[in-house]
């Protein structure tokens, strides 16, 4: 037995589309999908997971939340005023800590901090022991404490850590056992052995979406130390060896979807949540750090993290959420036949689904060979119809150092055809992972007006770097095309005359390229003087220019400017659409308009001055729509069961949105 599924646990303890319009969106509802959140330390979920961790519990979902170490720090489990007269006792704190996660978990789920929890000791699969605890009133929540030695550093070398096993420097990392927890044998684990326990809970809990933190943060420019704690990234390293090996070694399990999460650098970007959506994530903070000092959980060590109780929302991390792969709107794509493809990464390859025609039956999800994919797709129509995707691959190689991430592209063997050629490598940037921990953005993909093909990246000095197909099929170099401060992934689309135009976010604005004339090298990086955004841009060549659309930083509302280029990198007339306080990326095809809501779920704009509609699906990433025909929009979502759903619109002012259509079988658990 590797670790118990909770409920399993608990029960052993025990014993055609029309065109005049309802107000909201219908359709199936999603199954609900199995989510596991790994990460470092308790509290790394509340800070940079929330509010999809909310969402997910709120929406009844089974969640197993994994924390790979015991968070002990130092050991004092003070506020900075009482810090230098508290007597250190490291699995005292880490006890604290498991109690403040508790008692969010249990209020964010029941409402009620003190529900109760049932807490067993079971053998991993990598030879040692976890804790499980099991929320009684919803067996569906776990939480499994993996309870090895944190850092103590967020950037020191510390041999004795997640870094140093990673790197060779100690051949297995012990345990720091809490002072509450059933597990009391010590133990320690390989890098193999810590790779094998995740490899098993996956296995017991068949996940269909996997949360973890960013593996590739960058560094800070000036100072050179990493932008996020080392726990958290090589965390994600470790999760990222385990999937791989997941897939490889378990061939009877669903399909798995990813998301990635932005850590510390949250504080210096704009605020992507709304107040409301804020003070929600800041009361589940509020709860971990034990505010009231009231022993509501009968603990010695203390009822939470007193740590952060002078400042529960960290460096501004309650005020936002980002992720730091899969912002991309433009993975699905239509064909001069009106079928539809669509581009998802499921299980570290890219999952294809087709739909040939406007009325045909869908295949998929059908996976091209091929792993270590990152999370986001992205997919562009060549000059001669053929369809491009683009993503990054991550690949670990024999030594520590040979981690590397690099662009990679597919080519449809012939427009319409099902076949795709081999993945092809445009390298990266970076010369090395620890010049910048393999920092690349997600490529953004254009075709200019001479049908010449170009790939974009941000790379991990904040600055923008390309490389051109030439005449011959082959590619330039990467050159650097300038910009500082660029965060998140940039975008391309192309305008009226056929000219390039690439835009990037800043922590306080947005900045542009755009080509001269068609064929010709991008120009240099201007200012746009448009106001800070939250991170994800979406960009489409329309009424001459290329539209943009992004989010207003501390609300969510969607905004929109023209951006033209016949006198230089202009914006024209940006306006507020509104929205339903979400955030992450939207996507806009026609007159369709659709992005995240407050409480996870798709909400839709059919039109200006139409009201938004909010649909029942909670989903992965970002949505993607596309043009079918002249008269006719796509719009789809891979939902938390990590399966598709569908739906269309006519291009027509009173249209609405048709039932969503689920594609394939079932993504059940065998």
């Amino acid at each position: 037995m590797l670790v118990l599924r909770g409920h399993e646990a608990l029960a052993g303890l025990a014993g055609d589309t029309p065109t005049a319009a309802p107000p909201t969106v219908g359709g199936p509802v999603s199954d609900p999908g199995r989510v596991v959140q790994i990460v470092a330390h308790p509290d790394d979920d509340l800070y940079f997971m929330n509010p999809d961790l909310r969402y997910s519990l709120s929406a009844g979902h089974p969640v197993a939340s994994v924390y790979l170490t015991a968070g002990e720090a130092d050991g004092v489990n003070a506020t900075a005023a009482k810090g230098a007269t508290t007597r250190p006792d490291k699995p005292a704190y880490a006890e604290a800590r498991q109690n403040g996660i508790r008692a969010a978990y249990a209020k964010m789920a029941t409402g009620d901090r003190t529900s109760a929890w049932q807490r067993t000791v079971v053998p991993t699969k990598g030879g040692g022991h976890a804790e499980v605890d099991v929320l009684v009133a919803k067996p569906q929540v776990n939480l499994v404490w993996l309870q090895l030695r944190e850092a103590g550093h967020g950037y020191a070398d510390v041999p004795e850590s997640l870094h140093g096993l990673w790197d060779g420097k100690v051949s297995r990392l012990g345990s720091m056992l809490s002072s509450g927890t059933p597990v009391k044998q010590r133990f320690a684990y390989s890098k193999d052995q810590v790779v094998q326990t995740l490899v098993g809970i996956m296995e017991q809990y068949r996940p269909t979406t996997v949360r973890f933190q960013d593996p590739t943060p960058g560094r800070y420019p000036d100072t050179k130390q990493y932008t996020d704690h080392q726990d958290h990234f090589y965390g994600a390293r470790f999760v990222q060896l385990a999937a791989a090996a997941y897939v490889k070694d378990v061939t009877d399990r669903p399909h798995f979807a990813v998301q990635n999460y932005v850590g510390y650098v949250n504080g210096s970007l704009p605020s992507a949540l709304d107040p409301q959506e804020a003070k929600e994530k800041l009361d589940s903070l509020d709860t971990y750090a034990w505010l009231d000092r009231q022993n509501h959980c009968g603990s010695d060590a203390g009822c939470g993290d007193l740590k952060v109780a002078d400042r529960p929302a960290g460096n501004r991390w309650t005020d936002t959420v980002n992720y730091a792969r899969g912002t991309g709107t433009d993975w699905l794509t239509s064909d001069t036949d009106h079928g539809l493809w669509a581009f998802k990464v499921l299980d570290g390859q890219v999952a294809v689904w087709h739909r040939p025609g406007p009325v045909g039956p869908w295949r998929g999800p059908d996976l091209l060979p091929g792993t270590g994919m990152d999370p986001g797709a992205g997919a562009v129509t060549l000059k001669d119809g053929r369809i491009a995707v683009f993503g990054t691959r991550t690949s670990f190689g024999a030594r520590p150092a040979d981690y590397r991430r690099e662009v990679v592209y597919a080519v449809q063997k012939q427009p319409g055809a099902d076949g795709f050629g081999e993945w092809q490598s445009l390298g990266t940037p970076e010369t090395a992972d620890e010049a910048w921990t393999s920092d690349i953005s997600a490529p953004a993909v254009s075709v200019d007006g001479t049908g010449r093909l170009a790939a974009y990246v941000r790379d991990g000095a904040y600055s923008l770097r390309g490389r051109v197909q030439q005449p011959d099929g082959g590619w330039g170099p990467w050159e650097n095309h300038g910009g500082e401060d660029l965060h998140g992934a940039p975008v391309t689309a192309i305008d009226g005359a056929g000219r390039r135009m690439v835009l990037s976010a800043t922590s306080k604005t947005v900045v542009g390229w755009a080509q001269p004339k068609p064929g010709a090298p991008l120009g240099r990086a201007t200012a746009t003087g448009l106001p800070a955004t939250t991170l994800p841009l979406t960009a489409q060549g329309r009424e001459g220019g290329v539209r943009l659309w992004f989010r207003k930083p501390g609300s969510g509302n969607v905004r929109t400017a023209l951006m033209t280029a016949d006198d230089g990198l202009k914006v024209n007339n940006m306006t507020d659409l509104g929205g339903l306080n979400g955030f992450g990326s939207v996507t806009a095809s026609g007159h369709v308009l659709a992005g995240r809501t407050a409480g996870g779920q798709l909400g839709s704009e059919l039109g200006p001055g139409r009201p938004w509609g909010r649909s029942p699906l909670m989903f992965v990433g970002a949505p993607s729509s596309t043009k079918t025909g002249r008269n006719m929009v796509s719009l789809a979502v891979v939902g938390l069961d990590a399966r598709l759903y569908v739906t269309s619109s006519a291009d027509a002012p009173n249209a609405y949105l048709a039932p969503w259509q689920p594609v394939g079988p079932r993504n059940a658990a065998p």
